[in-house]
């Protein structure tokens, strides 16, 4: 007589959430890469200008601040190259969480009918972000030889900044998706957080303003450390000390650790509550 012995499921044998999805994130590299061609594509479909609309808006935006600010910040030397350069970096940051969220939301009736990782939403709106940045670097070394500032080797250090800043902006933007999910209020206020946040990041005026008993308080925003990188390498032409590159690791590495396992905690209630 045969005894047919039955599966018991034990959740405390299960693999820990966050493992699991960044391992089956590598089973879903093709629709990772379909979801960045899927945005690119939607974003430039209707437009006139197309993907120069990316290097334009950047530009666009770096002209009207330095006419306004720049008998203001009289200096800085190369402003237009000085504000160009910060800002490419908060508009990675800026357009990279806000597409996170957005994604999140746009994926949720996916979600429901098959199965995917729910990280690859944050992480293709990353991707796209990145796209983006290179187009935009266009513009910025435009900008640089029209200004006729000098071209420092150090730009060879961009992956590094730019790889720092994707860690940090797929940690916060998982980490504000997944409130998100729960206070749908949390999208409208992410974008009063995002303006105060931008004004205090050194972007349009110089770090020299900031009252001595202040800096310690800009001094633990993170994208403090990712601009300032960014300017060592393409507008000091300069390689970043240690002592500005570690905040800027640790920001990343923890902003990163604590949004993949924040969100993936949550991510099996996602479908449900989208």
């Amino acid at each position: 007589m045969s005894v047919t012995i039955k599966p018991v499921y034990d959740s405390a044998r299960q693999s820990n959430p966050a493992i699991t999805e960044l391992k089956e994130l590598r089973n879903y590299w093709y629709l990772l890469k379909q979801l960045v061609r899927r945005d690119i594509l939607t974003r430039y479909k209707r437009s006139v200008l197309g993907v120069a609309w990316t290097m334009l808006n950047p530009l666009g935006t770096m002209l009207i601040m330095s006419f306004v600010f720049s008998n203001v910040f009289h200096q800085i030397g190369n402003f237009s190259v000085y504000i160009l350069s910060g800002l490419l970096v908060w508009n990675f940051f800026a357009q990279s969480t806000n597409a996170a969220m957005s994604g999140l939301v746009w994926g949720g009736s996916l979600m429901k009918q098959i199965y995917v990782p729910r990280t690859i939403f944050g992480i293709s709106a990353v991707g796209t972000a990145l796209v983006n940045m290179v187009l935009s670097l266009v513009p910025l070394f435009l900008v640089i030889l029209v200004t006729r500032s000098p071209i420092y080797w150090t730009i060879v250090l961009i992956p590094f900044v730019i790889l720092l800043l994707a860690a940090f902006s797929i940690g916060i933007g998982l980490t504000i998706s997944t409130l998100a999910v729960y206070f749908p209020d949390v999208l409208e206020m992410y974008q009063i957080l995002l303006l105060a946040w931008m004004y205090l990041t050194p972007i349009i005026y110089p770090e020299d303003i900031i009252p001595t008993q202040f800096l310690g308080f800009y001094r633990i925003n993170p994208m403090y450390w990712m601009v300032k990188l960014f300017r060592a390498i393409v507008y000091e032409g300069r390689v970043p000390l240690f002592s500005e590159i570690w905040p800027a690791l640790a920001y990343s590495l923890g902003a990163l650790v604590f949004g993949w396992i924040f969100f993936s905690s949550k991510s099996d209630e996602y479908a449900y509550r989208i």
